[in-house]
């Protein structure tokens, strides 16, 4: 990385084969994506980051189940933040973290990809751009960014659902960009996912009860119950990129190993479609989504 915090990271053109595969199935992995040197300057930001939380004050926890994630005032505010969220089992009975904070956090978010100079470097490079494009979008924006962390031993398990359950289009656009910033195996809690169930269309959506407030409602809009059998693993080396439909049914179990899985995450909605005033994740008045940068920008970040 040089010192004005941009990322050489090229562009990339996907096959035919690897566009109809991802529109067959839903899911599309692109190995050695990023480079190691890259997801280690990604892991050392996110580190220094946890050194300068103070977590006296701030003690949001995210619940492994999507379907009752808890809702705070701090989790509502922060589209545009550097949030930070605790794992379910980070505290003792006592209320005190039971292992020290870096093993503590669930995920960071989301709003990185703008808030943080390097992960707006990484997150905004015209090579995410080109790949939407090529996927079909007309106007990409990058919405949504998180670090996942999936913690040695506590990190939790992440039920089975949709991205557009959280993110939500008229028409559909939402696109996942899953990152392994380490090996993501059967033992540390890799994606599983279901190729070709985001055909079923969407199965929820999680949405403010009306226009700027913090309560929240699980809203169903078709009743379906997707099968242990259907699940496929999709373990992937450090550097893969898993490109997600939003409306692509995924899931990661419990981290019991001594291993972590980090890994980034970003969220990409097409700007031609309508975004919705309950989407639960909103910026504020007057602000847009994130642009991403295109080829001929030689400094990103700016």
């Amino acid at each position: 990385m040089t010192t004005n915090d941009s990322f050489d990271l090229g562009l990339l053109t996907l096959t035919q084969e690897q566009i109809d595969t991802y529109h067959e199935k839903g899911v599309l992995v692109v190995e050695a994506a990023v480079a190691d040197v890259v997801c280690e300057q990604l892991k050392a930001r996110m580190s220094q980051l946890l050194t300068e939380f103070e977590p006296s004050s701030k003690r949001s926890i995210f619940t492994t189940n999507e379907q009752t994630r808890h809702t705070d005032q701090y989790f509502m505010e922060s589209a545009n933040k550097v949030s930070y969220f605790f794992e379910e089992n980070a505290f003792n009975d006592q209320g005190e973290l039971a292992q020290p904070l870096s093993f503590s956090i669930n995920k960071v978010g989301h709003g990185l990809h703008t808030q943080d100079r390097v992960f707006k470097a990484f997150s905004l490079s015209a090579k995410w751009r080109g790949i939407l494009q090529q996927l079909g979008m007309a106007e990409p924006r990058a919405a949504q960014s998180m670090y996942i962390f999936k913690q040695p031993s506590i990190g939790g398990e992440v039920n089975c659902h949709q991205d557009s359950t959280f993110l939500y289009t008229r028409p559909m656009s939402v696109i996942g960009l899953w990152f392994a910033l380490e090996d993501a195996t059967l033992e540390n809690g890799c994606l599983w996912g279901v190729p070709g169930g985001h055909r079923e269309g969407l199965l929820k959506r999680f949405e403010r009860v009306s226009e700027n407030a913090l309560e929240t409602k699980m809203v169903t809009l078709k009743e379906h119950a997707w099968s242990p059998d259907e699940l496929v693993a999709l373990p992937v080396k450090k550097g893969s990129l898993v490109i997600l439909n939003g409306e692509f049914p995924h899931l990661s179990y419990a981290n019991r190993s001594d291993k972590s899985r980090h890994a980034y995450a970003l969220h990409a909605i097409d700007n031609r479609c309508h975004y919705p005033a309950e989407n639960w994740l909103q910026l504020g008045d007057g602000q847009q989504f994130a642009h991403f940068y295109s080829a001929d920008e030689s400094r990103v970040g700016v």
